[in-house]
Formats: structure tokens, sequence, C-alpha cells
């Protein structure tokens, strides 16, 4: 009887964290990529300049809303998602560095995490960064952010 349980649970967790891994959204390293994606769902991006493996502000942001199921729906009807990250000890492809590099330069990045919305030509429509009250009071800020970009064009 032993014997058959340890496939099952291996199964059940297996296809749990396969699930888990399914719920994730998708962060895309390549801005070119992210500027195609936003004309064509016509929607703004999210750029998040983060130090991923360092930067205490930048975990807490990701552990508090980014993870979060409130942030994640909202994001896949409203945002295209795009990561400019800045790792101490993760390795990241040369080619992602010099455009990291590029668009920190470009925006005049000061800090981590900040928080860019950008519409499908690159321009800046709202900055933030942290900010206290958790995923559902972030959605409903970058919500009045993207409403008040609107009014200013």
């Amino acid at each position: 009887m032993k014997k058959s349980v340890l496939p099952i649970a291996f199964l059940v967790v297996f296809f749990m964290s396969f699930t888990a891994v399914a719920n994730e959204l998708e962060w895309l390293d390549n801005f070119e990529k992210a500027k195609e994606l936003s004309k064509e769902k016509g929607v703004p991006i999210l750029v998040n300049f983060t130090g991923s493996d360092w930067c205490s502000w930048c975990m807490r942001l990701v552990g508090e809303v980014f993870s979060k199921s409130e942030f994640q729906n909202y994001a896949k009807k409203e945002l295209v998602l795009f990561k400019a990250d800045f790792p101490r000890s993760k390795v990241i492809p040369e080619q992602v560095v010099r455009q990291n590099r590029k668009l920190a330069e470009q925006y005049r990045i000061q800090g981590f995490p900040t928080i860019l919305l950008v519409d499908a030509t690159g321009k800046e429509l709202a900055r933030t960064g942290y900010r206290l009250g958790g995923a559902k009071a972030y959605v409903e800020h970058l919500a009045g952010l993207i409403k008040q970009s609107h009014h200013a064009e």
C-alpha cells in the first residue's frame, strides 16, 4: 500500500507546482518586444526597474503586489509587463544588460524600484515606485495613473 501512495503524492506536487508556474505573469526582458505587444494590445507597458536579487524594496513589491492575484488579474488585461533588472549575483544576457543600462539612462532612473508606465512608443506616461497597501491598492493606484495620463493627452 505504501508504494502506491508515493507516486500519487509526487504527481499531486508536480501538478500543483506546474499550475503555480502556469499562473505566473510573463515579464518580458526585450523592450522592443514589449512595445510591439503594447501596440498590438492597446495597453501601456509597466516597466519595473529593479535589483531583483538585492533590493529589499523591490522584493517587497514583488511579494506584496506583483505575486498577488489582484495584480495578476489586472495586469493580464491592462498591461504589458517589462522588467529592467540590475541583479548583483544573477547572470543575465549581455544584450539585456546593455539594453537595461540604456533604458535607465534614457528615463533617468535614480533608484530601485522605479515603476514607469509608458506607451507603445516608449513615451513616459507616469512614474511611481513601492507603495504601502498591498495589491488591491496598487492596482487602484496604477489605474488612476493610467486614467490621468489619458486625460493629459
